[in-house]
């Protein structure tokens, strides 16, 4: 019996000794744990404060300025923001605790400069990603063209762009890349050329061959998706055949109507040069033999 006691004592002396230890830590330190909590309260603040901003510009400028670059820009500069928030109460509060925060800044700077050697490329995909934003170089839905790829942006994050290709295939392409190199918005264009050239053969009379290049003009003037000023002309004579040439602009630059007004074109021509009687040429050789001749197609 006395062993219990004598074990439960000490248990209990122990066990209080540590909750005296706790408190007094809580006591001596209480300044520093205060001041913690405080700038916890604050960071949340300044962040939702930060958040709060970046909705209310973010709605205006939508409303006022819907083409402006800020609006791409605004989710990078929010966290950006954070991030500087941060930055300043840490180091005001270790300040206020007499730390060197000249110390703290450069150690900061070795590690970022660490990290920026361990992490070029994730560094050069978000700076690429602000300059592409600022540029307004494209925006999700334009279709563009880049290298090898070709189709749909679907989305624009931090470290790349998501096309989604004419095959359907969604491609992921590191903003560095696309911040480097030349890139086609083909959603910007508000025309199209169309650029037809036809061959006719060398047997052809001179009227037909003047009729040849006008039939071109009088197709492009009267379909509704090519713009006025076609021309057409003579362009070449070719060693099988001579060539007129038609050049056209569409109504609007979408990949759509560029398409259907070249197959419109195309298959008027071959019907109004049928219903003239002009013969399309194709490639041949003719090999002369003293006063004949023979055509080898």
């Amino acid at each position: 019996m006395f062993e219990t006691f004598v074990n439960e004592a000490g248990d209990f002396f122990m066990a209080h000794k540590g909750i005296a230890t706790i408190v007094n830590f809580l006591i001596k330190h209480a300044d520093f744990i205060f001041g913690i909590i405080i700038n916890l309260i604050l960071i949340y603040i300044f962040c939702k404060l930060a958040d709060a901003f970046n909705n209310k510009l973010e709605k205006n400028l939508r409303e006022k300025h819907p083409d402006s670059p800020l609006i791409n820009l605004m989710p990078i500069l929010t966290r950006i923001a954070k991030v500087i928030i941060i930055f300043v109460l840490i180091a005001s509060f270790l300040q206020s605790f007499g730390y060197n925060v000249n110390s703290l800044i450069a150690g900061f700077g070795i590690t970022g400069l660490a990290v920026g050697f361990a992490a070029k490329e994730a560094i050069g995909n978000v700076f690429g990603s602000i300059g592409l934003l600022a540029d307004r170089v494209y925006k999700v839905g334009d279709y563009i063209s880049f290298d090898s790829y070709e189709g749909t942006v679907t989305e624009i994050n931090f470290r790349s762009t998501t096309i989604k290709t004419i095959q359907c295939f969604e491609v992921n392409i590191p903003n560095n890349l696309l911040a480097n190199n030349e890139i086609t918005n083909i959603s910007k264009a508000t025309e199209r050329r169309i650029d037809l050239t036809v061959d006719i053969e060398y047997g052809t009379s001179n009227e037909k061959i003047d009729r040849a290049y006008e039939i071109l003009k009088e197709i492009a003037e009267q379909n509704s998706l090519i713009k006025d000023g076609a021309t057409s002309f003579i362009e070449n004579m070719a060693p099988s055949s001579i060539q007129v040439r038609l050049i056209a602009y569409t109504t609007d630059g979408t990949l759509a109507t560029a398409t259907e007004a070249k197959s419109q074109i195309i298959r008027s021509i071959i019907h109004h040069y049928r219903a003239e009687g002009i013969e399309f040429a194709f490639p041949s050789i003719s090999l002369y033999t003293g006063d004949s001749n023979v055509k080898i197609g």
